[in-house]
């Protein structure tokens, strides 16, 4: 999984075209790195258990997106995944 340092950044890179800052590929790398964030902070806090909801629907809306991407244009989809490391 490429690190995504900031949110400008995967909105630079992920973004469809000059102005997008919210198509589905923007909004899966944001909320990727934010699960990847909050994996880390429930390593250590094991019991904080209000982040792991946050989490699950963190995950869930990431799913719901990409059920969405695959449905509309697969080849998106496809490319997405493999640049974050999602599936294998």
């Amino acid at each position: 999984m490429a690190e995504i340092a900031s949110k400008r950044e995967a909105i630079d890179k992920y973004k469809v075209h000059e102005k997008d800052t919210g198509s589905p590929e923007v909004q899966v790398a944001l909320l990727t790195g934010r699960i990847i964030s909050v994996t880390e902070h429930l390593k250590k806090h094991k019991k904080d258990f209000a982040s792991r909801r946050g989490l699950l629907m963190m995950v869930s809306r990431r799913h719901s997106l990409l059920k969405f991407l695959a449905r509309m244009d697969r080849s998106r989809y496809k490319e997405l995944i493999r640049e974050l490391g999602l599936r294998k």
